[in-house]
């Protein structure tokens, strides 16, 4: 190895200065319309930095074990999909940790 680089398998190279240990973080997010959005803010990294961005399958979700079929679950989204703006509002943030915060001032 020359130093000034290391082989991620499957990527390539990746570039890095000599003695200086290549920094991987890992941050989950979601796209969504062509932008990726992540689940929290990275701490101790510099602006511009370089990212690889791997892409999931979908989580599927099994209709039968929660008692519908494939129309129903269409009707139910349908019918949903008047909220997904709301639902998607920054302002709407507050709750994605509504359980820990509620146990955090039960507790305290």
């Amino acid at each position: 190895m020359d130093g000034r680089s290391h082989l991620a398998l499957g990527f390539g190279r990746i570039a890095r200065t000599q003695g200086e240990p290549i920094m991987l973080k890992t941050i989950e997010g979601i796209y969504r319309h062509g932008r990726i959005e992540l689940t929290e803010e990275p701490s101790e990294v510099r602006e511009e930095t370089r990212v690889l961005v791997t892409f999931l399958e979908p989580d599927l979700i099994d209709l039968r074990a929660r008692g519908i079929d494939e129309a129903q679950a269409a009707e139910l989204r349908a019918r949903l999909a008047v909220f997904a703006e709301d639902w998607e509002s920054p302002d709407m943030d507050i709750y994605d940790e509504y359980d820990a915060a509620k146990a955090r001032l039960q507790a305290g």
